[in-house]
């Protein structure tokens, strides 16, 4: 596909406006020496661009966007709306969010206000329209980043307004809502639109974080999300209508639960995000979020921050050790994305930031191990030219990733604290990873026909619309791989009743009828038809199979025998179950199983402890091959001969790669 890039952006967040003039030269010598083409700015400058509520100053910005077009950079024009300034909390004291604990909070930190403020989004949209209006012929400016890492909840008075007109639009009466939250329960049946108030610790959700009703805190959810996202359409339609070709976007966070980027992505013209993973984040829970990330619209993605070096938020804040920052990036490309972008580009001096790495240090020059590694990525980056921008990520898996299950599943209350939503999807992919197969994230509306096999693990909400579809994949061939807790509610979290996974039921050719949970120092045993055992935990579905080949059953407790994993064959596809938390090892023997039999097999077929990923162009593959291990790997036979896009030399079989290394081979098609 044509990229919305004419080069690979290399550069990232930039606040010239915290630092003199005479830095501001010293900074374009230096990006200069590092390759960096792109500058991300006016993030958070809202109070130094409108000091007053009628009053704009334009001179500093005006400064340095002429410095940046100047240099030919290519310039993220932000929009400022993350931070109120202090004269609007003064006078407007309602524009600040309301916390969990019903405290509405006073002027300070970020991401602090109230979506559903009439008056935050009159002046964030006179704001924005000036911006636009300011620099709509400046041919430097690539893309408008709206607001910045939406996030955070209101409760205040405006938000409880505004959740009773969204129930109304969504449900048109109140016996509809009755119903639908099941309001009998607990006598909560309401007689009037105002009698319903927002579920925050003062009311639902004052057990500690859990929910007397399930269907009104996922109901909140979505309403907050979609209230987020008016703000951001808010800003996007500013923008659009002084330029309507700009490329607009805002940098989301990964597996972020308070948002639905499923959602939010069609209406973004380019999906963007922030990676900034733990010290002991594993690699292939970096690469799921990647994918996820691309899954949103199918597309090339942007890396709008990572850190050069060190965060400084984290409970642990690890220096990247030599050689890691390029291989992230480089992971980063192999899935999906068009740029690679840091924050920050010179380290602040002050405020909660200043330990945040950046490519300038503290020590103010480029003398520095970061500098040196940011140069040389940069230089590699821009020997590419254009050979990578647009290439595509080819799959025959699809995982399942929905935030309303999300939403859902940890609402629950019961059966076990210790189920978590992305970690049972992560359980999944880092099989797929493991082997090298191509996996797509991809939501419950999506193009299921794609795909040979599609995962969905623990899908609790089946809402309508979802059986239906997915049977129409296995009946066309799919195979379906589907767990514990799945089948179980519908869209206002209320029990499919007639026995679990409910609508699934058929399908699945299974009968669950009871639920065990296991406390962490618990486990069972799980035992295949050839003898070969494998530990289980977590859950236990006590499950009757009805029509379903048993490949796996328990071996301990008083459901001994009876079966854990099942397959069944239904149309022309098959549909497995796993009813319980498997080691690895007895999942990789069920996934192994399942693949097999639809020939999905990794980008190469050898066995490696490197992590391979593949991009396609209409003429050239291009496999990206990294050493994530502690140990040397031997490259795969396979890929010897292929010239190295990095160095431009033929890979030899044989060839030791040390960790941290990487290689982007080439192959004609």
């Amino acid at each position: 596909m044509q990229s919305k890039f004419k080069r690979i952006l290399f550069g990232g967040d930039y606040n010239p406006n915290q630092w003199p003039k005479e830095v501001w030269k010293q900074d374009m010598a230096y990006f200069k020496d590092a390759h960096i083409n792109s500058a991300t700015i006016n993030v958070f400058s809202w109070a130094k661009i409108q000091p007053s509520e009628n009053e704009y100053n334009f001179t500093e910005l005006d400064e340095i966007v002429d410095m940046l077009s100047n240099e030919n950079y290519d310039i993220v024009m932000a929009t400022s709306t993350a931070a109120l300034p202090a004269w609007m909390v003064k006078k407007y004291p309602d524009t600040m969010s309301t916390d969990y604990e019903g405290r509405q909070h006073k002027f300070g930190a970020r991401h602090n206000f109230c979506p559903n403020s009439l008056v935050y989004q009159k002046y964030a949209k006179a704001l924005v329209t000036e911006l636009a209006k300011r620099y709509s012929d400046n041919k430097n400016i690539s893309v408008w980043h709206i607001n910045n890492e939406y996030g955070g909840y209101c409760y205040c008075d405006n938000c409880q307004k505004q959740f009773r007109v969204w129930l109304k639009d969504k449900y048109k009466t109140l016996d509809a809502v009755n119903d639908a939250w099941n309001t009998e329960f607990w006598g909560h049946t309401f007689y009037d639109w105002d009698e319903i108030v927002v579920p925050n610790e003062l009311s639902e959700e004052a057990w500690g974080g859990m929910t007397s009703f399930a269907g009104i805190s996922t109901d909140y959810r979505r309403f907050y999300s979609d209230s987020m996202l008016n703000c951001y359409k808010l800003e996007r339609d500013a923008v659009k209508a002084i330029i309507p070709d700009a490329l607009v976007t805002t940098n989301l966070m990964g597996t972020f639960k308070g948002l639905d980027y499923f959602k939010w992505a069609k209406e973004m013209d380019i999906v963007s995000w922030d990676n900034y993973p733990a010290y002991d984040t594993p690699w292939s829970m970096v690469a799921m979020t990647h994918d996820l990330m691309r899954g949103l619209k199918d597309e090339p993605f942007m890396l709008m921050e990572q850190t050069p070096s060190q965060q400084n938020w984290q409970h642990y804040n690890s220096l990247k050790r030599p050689g890691q920052m390029r291989a992230q990036s480089y992971q980063t490309i192999a899935h999906g994305a068009d740029t690679i972008q840091f924050f920050q580009l010179r380290r602040s001096k002050g405020g909660c930031e200043k330990f945040h790495g950046a490519v300038i240090a503290h020590v103010g020059t480029n003398d520095t191990r970061v500098f040196r590694e940011t140069a040389l990525l940069g230089r590699e980056l821009e020997s590419f030219g254009t050979r990578t921008l647009g290439t595509r990520n080819k799959s025959d898996v699809g995982i399942i990733f929905d935030w309303d299950n999300y939403w859902a599943l940890e609402y629950t209350s019961g059966p076990t604290r210790d189920l978590k939503y992305v970690d049972q999807i992560h359980h999944y992919y880092e099989y797929f990873y493991n082997k090298n197969i191509s996996v797509d994230m991809i939501p419950v509306d999506g193009d299921f026909s794609k795909y040979k096999v599609i995962a969905a693990p623990v899908l609790y909400m089946v809402k309508e619309g979802m059986k239906e579809r997915l049977e129409q994949f296995v009946k066309n061939g799919g195979t379906l791989i589907t767990t514990f807790m799945s089948g179980i509610v519908d869209q206002s979290d209320n029990v499919h009743l007639g026995g679990y996974p409910g609508p699934l039921r058929e399908m699945a050719g299974v009968w669950v009828e009871e639920i065990d949970a296991l406390a962490p120092e618990q486990s069972n045993t799980v035992s295949f038809s050839d003898g070969k055992e494998y530990k289980c935990n977590l859950l236990c579905d006590l499950m009757h199979p009805e029509g379903a080949e048993v490949l796996a059953t328990y071996e301990s407790d008083f459901y001994a025998g009876m079966p854990a994993v099942t397959k069944n064959i239904y149309g022309k596809g098959h549909v497995y179950y796993v009813a319980t938390q498997l080691e690895a090892a007895g999942l990789a023997r069920v996934l192994d199983e399942a693949t097999n039999e639809v020939s999905v097999s990794g980008v190469i077929a050898e066995e490696t402890g490197l992590e391979i990923t593949c991009r396609e162009s209409e003429n050239t593959r291009f496999y990206f091959v990294m050493n994530f291990t502690d140990e040397k790997q031997t490259l795969p036979a396979s890929l010897a001969g292929m010239v190295d896009l990095i160095t431009g030399e033929a890979a030899k079989e044989g060839d030791v790669m040390n960790k941290w290394d990487v290689k982007i081979l080439q192959e004609a098609l």
